[in-house]
């Protein structure tokens, strides 16, 4: 007797959702905040594989069923799965039920901090190695003319296509760039151990999507207690002098002028890719 198969419905539906879900985010330009933009093809392609998995299993939803009449000890059929699969199931409609029931975040300074402290502790002094992931779209000479621009220029501008790259410059080698103007738009957070008139304006490195995103922060001082908020978005020009913290040396931006702005439609910056031609 053909009938519908319930498990094969059920799939057909994720995979319809799955699809759905995916052709959303590109629609309405929310993928941005999941995944470095150099991803979108592949993410695409994925909502393509969805949509033709879902049709492949409409052919499978009706259909003769194999029923068992007589069942031995030697069955090699579990009849005791419904409690794994329910759990399979679950975790499969766990980041649909949020994709769409929840609207997408921008990283902030509670995530921030959470990712650790910019500013080194006593007793726990780490370095870590930037490993830039190119993937900015700028040819070999392009990007070594916006570089050597950071050692030329009257003024730093930290624009979103080289802020990981001036920002691992300034935190590497800051006795080189003290005495500089610097002008920045990032977002505002505190952290412990902090002056009053200290804060942290950082950006979110995206390499490949929000779970490794990675905190660039710059240290910054106001000559009085400014009325920030965390997560406020700043556009601000100072003076880059050095301090130091626990016995590191570390870059310290002296504020002159600064203005809140609105959010970025894309907040996130992204490493560099060189193409060498």
């Amino acid at each position: 007797m053909v009938r519908v198969r319930f498990q094969h419905l059920l799939k057909a539906a994720l995979l319809a959702a799955f699809a759905l879900f995916f052709m959303k985010l590109h629609l309405t330009g929310e993928i941005s905040n999941y995944i470095n933009p150099k991803y979108e093809i592949m993410s695409i392609i994925a909502s393509w594989v969805f949509f033709l998995l879902f049709l492949i299993q409409l052919f499978r939803i009706w259909g003769r069923d194999d029923i068992h009449i007589d069942c031995s000890p030697a069955c090699s059929h579990s009849h005791n799965g419904g409690t794994i699969k329910f759990i399979h199931y679950a975790i499969i409609l766990f980041p649909l039920v949020t994709g769409f029931a929840l609207p997408p975040t921008t990283l902030g300074a509670s995530i921030a901090v959470n990712k650790g402290s910019i500013l080194p502790h006593a007793g726990l002094m780490e370095t870590h190695d930037e490993v830039i992931s190119n993937e900015n779209y700028m040819n070999e000479e392009e990007y070594n003319r916006k570089l050597a621009s950071l050692e030329q220029a009257g003024l730093i501008n930290m624009s979103s296509d080289m802020y990981s790259s001036y920002h691992g410059e300034m935190i590497s080698n800051p006795e080189a760039f003290a005495g500089r103007k610097i002008k920045l738009s990032a977002f505002v957070y505190k952290e412990q151990g902090l002056e009053k008139q200290q804060f942290i304006l950082a950006r979110f490195l995206i390499t490949h999507c929000i779970a490794d995103a990675s905190v660039l922060g710059l240290l910054t001082e106001f000559k009085q207690m400014p009325e920030l908020k965390e997560d406020s978005w700043v556009e601000l020009e100072g003076t880059i002098e050095v301090t130091t913290i626990h016995g590191q040396v570390l870059p310290v931006i002296k504020a002159s002028d600064w203005r809140i702005i609105d959010e970025p439609i894309d907040p996130y910056v992204y490493p560099v890719l060189v193409k060498i031609v």
